[in-house]
């Protein structure tokens, strides 16, 4: 693989002083959590949406799908944009870009064009997360990251918490159209931020070579494709449905041979060599399994509050904040013991069983759980994925020289992209498949040949018949409530079994981080030309 970036070796990395560094910090951050903030706010306006542009729920939800795919295609060509462009400019065309798609898609008059800049802004929207974490960890020495991903870390964690209480207040008060329109203010902020502290570091040298074409062409289908497949899985029935066919069968086919492609390429748009160092290859796994469980339980838990328990949304939506806010408290304290030369790896394998054994405790939860039955799992959830998320994103990269981080932050992103859309996605099909096998099996014990069946319907009926029913009537509705009930505890079990399915998958990876490796702190050290495997 040519070098598409070069160090000079003599020359040691400079870093911003003190305070810059950290207006470098707001300034990436706001660019994120913008981005962050709208993806999570627009989820709770579908309804609206559909409404009020005389679309069906089915229809709307190819706003989402839309800017997923546009959003998975530009996350690993973020790297190879940066080198071609530098970070700077490509990270004020990203966040303008992003904002000029989001008033487009505010004045939207029709679905068809709110689903076209919805593309728009998922491609922009993509740059965002990798470049500004390049350009943190580049904005930082390797003894101080674990502060600056400690406070990113904060941000990154508290946009999910607030955008859909946000979402829904600007729905449901002013208009949907809001979620596109409250991006303007933040990315006037971000935009002066940017203009003012950030710039590319003196190494980066921008690469003069053509580009890899085929390479991106093969990505664009083959991601686009498998995005299309895993958001509408579910609601075709899979591979009843002729549209996932075809989608499965491109998207395997164009990922394979991108990856044959790129690794004989000379100048590749995706650095897959990177994945050659053993720290950074264990944590893109890691991540997929890190996100695939973390999406996975942030679809569960809403949804069996509100569809087993009947919480109302915005209740739901407050008894999902105690996981956030536990996390946003323990991320600067790992922060500092990161500074202290504590051992990452232990840190990481201590947060992925704890946050195993709070998925876990969501697997003890019944059908007469009240709201305090989720505080102490997301606590324990919570705390542990501060444990996990800090330690990773600093180590994660810390092999990686420092031109190529940004190619190194695209393909995390990646998987952190397809990792939570998996998740979500495999853990909607085994609540749906679960469900039914529970019910089937529960099903074939209600009759009145049980004797525990006849009691309870005897009872149910009684009730019925105080009630004014007749006893015909009482006989028919007490069944009906029998079998209600049956497809409750249904519903209840599928999600218990998915909860400790998640909590499994977290105890079987923790062991992986100990194939990583502890970073050297050595302060005042120089460029890093060569990673260590």
């Amino acid at each position: 693989m040519a070098d598409q970036a070069t160090l000079n070796p003599e020359q040691a990395v400079s870093y911003p002083e003190g305070w810059t560094r950290w207006m470098i910090a707001i300034a990436v951050m706001a660019s994120a959590v913008m981005e962050l903030v709208d993806t999570s706010a627009v989820n709770v306006s579908i309804p609206y949406m559909a409404g009020n542009l005389s679309a069906s729920i089915d229809e709307a939800t190819w706003v989402l799908t839309s800017y997923l795919v546009s959003n998975a295609i530009m996350l690993p060509l973020t790297g190879w944009l940066s080198a071609r462009f530098g970070r700077k400019r490509l990270l004020l065309t990203a966040v303008t870009g992003f904002t000029c798609a989001s008033i487009l898609c505010g004045l939207a008059p029709s679905l068809p064009l709110l689903i076209s800049f919805r593309v728009l802004q998922g491609g922009f929207g993509g740059l965002l997360q990798p470049i500004t974490r390049a350009i943190l960890l580049e904005s930082f020495p390797r003894e101080e990251r674990g502060h600056a991903m400690a406070m990113w870390g904060v941000g990154i964690v508290v946009a999910p918490i607030v955008a859909p209480l946000l979402g829904g207040w600007l729905t449901t008060d002013y208009s949907w159209r809001w979620v596109f329109f409250i991006n303007v203010p933040v990315s006037i902020f971000a935009l002066t931020m940017v203009n003012a502290y950030v710039f590319d570091p003196s190494y980066l040298k921008r690469i003069k070579q053509g580009a890899d074409t085929w390479g991106i062409i093969l990505l664009a289908f083959g991601i686009a494709a498998l995005q299309v497949v895993l958001d509408k899985g579910q609601e075709a029935d899979w591979f009843s449905s002729h549209l996932i066919v075809v989608g499965a069968v491109i998207a395997a086919v164009c990922l394979v041979a991108f990856v044959i492609w790129e690794l004989r390429a000379p100048n590749p748009v995706v650095h897959l060599r990177l994945l050659k160092y053993r720290t950074f290859g264990t944590a893109c796994a890691l991540s997929l399994i890190l996100f695939f469980v973390l999406y996975g339980s942030i679809l569960l838990l809403p949804l069996f509050m509100q569809e087993v328990l009947n919480f109302p949304a915005v209740t739901a939506g407050v008894w999902n904040m105690p996981r956030g806010i536990a996390t946003m408290i323990g991320m600067p304290i790992v922060g500092i013991l990161i500074g202290k030369r504590w051992d990452m790896r232990g840190m990481l394998f201590c947060g992925l069983v704890a946050s195993a054994i709070g998925v876990l405790m969501f697997g003890q939860l019944n059908g007469q759980s009240g709201p305090w039955g989720f505080f102490w799992p997301q606590i324990v959830m919570g705390a542990g994925l501060s444990l996990v998320f800090v330690p990773f994103a600093t180590i994660s990269v810390d092999p990686i020289p420092n031109p190529e981080m940004g190619y190194a932050t695209s393909i995390t992103g990646l998987t952190r992209n397809l990792g939570s859309s998996f998740g979500i996605s495999v853990m909607a099909t085994a609540l749906s498949r679960g469900e039914q096998a529970h019910h089937a099996r529960l099903v074939a014990h209600v009759n009145s040949a049980n004797p525990i069946s006849s009691m309870l319907h005897s009872a149910i009926a009684q009730g019925l018949l105080r009630d004014g029913s007749s006893i015909a009537q009482a006989a028919q509705q007490a069944w009906g409530v029998l079998q209600g009930e049956v497809m409750r505890q249904a519903t209840v079990l599928s999600y218990l079994d998915a909860f400790r399915a998640l909590a499994i998958i977290f105890f079987i990876a923790s062991p992986l981080v100990f194939l990583m490796k502890q970073p050297k702190f050595d302060k005042g050290a120089g460029a890093r030309g060569q990673g260590s495997a």
